[in-house]
Parts: C-alpha cells; structure tokens; sequence
C-alpha cells in the first residue's frame, strides 16, 4: 500500500463550495488505468487528475483526467484547478508552465492569490472546430424537454463543435427555458450521439449577473456526470459557436458564461478569442480556484 497526497479543490469560483469540484492526486506512479478509474469513481466528482512527471522535463507535469465512468484526453476545470494547485505547492506569485494532457502540451500560466487561492488561465491546445451535425431540432427538443420554437436565439442554431472533447451546443431563447431542461431519456443518445459521446450544452443570453454574457447547463450522463457545474472543455469549443454565430471584428474579444447556478454551485469561465481576419487565430480559458481539502490516499 502507497500513501498518496490529495487535494480538492473548487474551481472556476473565489469561493468554497460553490464552482465546479475537482481533486488532483499526487505522486500518481504506479497507479494502473483501472485503478486511476476506480478512485475516480470513489471521489465521484465530475473529473479527477492523476499527476505524474513530464516526459518533457521543460513542462511541470503530465496529467491523466478521469470522470468517474472514462478517461477524458482534454478538460479545463482540471486543467484550471491543477494549474493553480501547482502554483501555490511551488510558492510563487505567479508562473508560467506547460501540462502535459493527452489532447498535447497545454500552456498556462497561474497566480496566487492567497496560501489556498489562485488564478490561471491557459491557451487552447488545438482550436475548436466543428464535427458533425447536429440532429433535427424535433429530437433535441424532446430530449431536453422544451419546445421546438424555444431552440435558437438571434442568428444562434445548434453546432456540434470540438477543441479536444466534442460538445453539442444548443442554444435556448431563454434562462427559464434553461432551467426547465432536463434529461428526458427515452432519445437523448440518438439526439446527441454525434458528438462522441452524448452529451449537451445548452445555453441562453440572457445571464443571471450583470457583466456575464451567456447562461448555462452541461448534462453528460454518459460520462457519469448527470449535470456539470462548470465545463471548461465544452466553452473552449464554444469558441467556435460564439465566432461562427456572433461574428465579432478583429481584435481580442473577453466572454464570461456562468454556470452551475441551477446546482447550487454557480461558476464563473472566461473565454478569450483573438479574431484576425474574421477568423478564429488563438483562444484561452481562465478562472479562478480555492484548495478546499486535502489528504492522503492509502491504495
């Protein structure tokens, strides 16, 4: 039996218990696939990082990223939460940094706030590009519960998009129509199948806070998550809706969509976009994170 360090962390929030959990085990060595499954399952948090040394020692480690039912090659709360983790264990005031993920090397940089606190925002690995598309809006709409005429806002239609993970995007005309969604059951894989793994990202302009600009849910059954309080992957290739349906002008635009409010646990995710030419060049995804526990692993 090893010992091995722990901590959770909250992430894509400055406040604990509330954003989207995460725990992050040290010294992950030695741990097979299935047991790295295992204590994924036992934590039974949306995702759980195994840490172990780079294979390139000029990045600060390697990461294996866990839901409590697969593997994912790319997520950004565990992305996020690590980041600042590493930050405040190195101890300094800020740092830049590579993580190795599967999706490749991932570049970030993160900050301490304070001894359990921090920020870190980090490039995407590869941009966001559609996939597949997506099913009739009949079949979304009873899946998720909602009226046909509820889906679609502006020039917004739903999008099957991927910056590492797939995503199907469906946007909602209104915050109660976000919060009355829900996994109906009976064709939710035949409605988003597409994206890999059934999934849906449903979202609205109409923010609960001032200053935030889209509203969202994250239902991922087959991945055990049943609803996510924040998905960074999933607004990483959003990126590519925002661009294909709002068409903003060159430059570097800043986006903030909360999450998590329907579960208690609202969460905050900036997405950041550099547009040059009318096209999609670069993206980041930042938040913040607080350490909320941590320990030791006995297995």
């Amino acid at each position: 039996m090893i010992s091995r360090k722990f901590f959770t962390l909250d992430v894509f929030t400055k406040t604990a218990l509330a954003g989207n959990p995460l725990a992050v085990v040290l010294d992950s060595n030695g741990l097979s696939d299935q047991a790295m499954q295992s204590i994924a399952k036992e934590f039974n948090l949306s995702e759980t990082v195994f840490v172990f040394p780079p294979e390139d020692q000029a990045n600060r480690a390697a990461l294996r990223i866990f839901t409590p039912a697969a593997e994912l090659p790319f997520a950004g709360h565990p992305t996020v939460g690590t980041a600042v983790l590493m930050v405040l264990l190195d101890g300094y005031a800020s740092s830049s940094f590579g993580l190795e993920e599967k999706v490749g090397p991932v570049a970030c940089t993160a900050s301490r706030i304070s001894v359990r606190e921090g920020e870190a925002i980090f490039t995407l690995p590869h941009l966001p590009e559609r996939i597949a598309e997506p099913a009739p809006s009949p079949i979304i709409a009873e899946a998720l519960g909602v009226a046909v005429d509820e889906i679609g806002f502006d020039d917004h239609r739903p999008l099957i998009a991927s910056a590492g993970v797939g995503f199907n995007f469906v946007p909602l005309k209104s915050k109660d129509a976000v919060t009355r969604a829900s996994i109906k059951g009976a064709n939710w894989t035949e409605a988003f199948k597409a994206a890999g793994r059934p999934n849906a990202f449903i979202y609205t302009s109409e923010a609960v806070e001032a200053g935030h600009h889209f509203h969202a849910r994250m239902f991922a059954p087959h991945l055990g998550i049943s609803e996510d309080p924040a998905t960074g992957s999933a607004v990483a290739a959003f990126a590519r809706a925002f661009v294909d349906f709002e068409k903003p002008e060159d430059g570097t635009h800043r986006i903030v969509i909360e999450q998590g409010y329907a579960m208690g646990r609202p969460s905050q995710i900036a997405l950041e976009m550099d547009i040059a030419k009318g096209a999609l060049v670069a993206a980041r995804i930042g938040g913040s994170a607080v350490i909320v526990s941590e320990g030791t692993l006995r297995v």
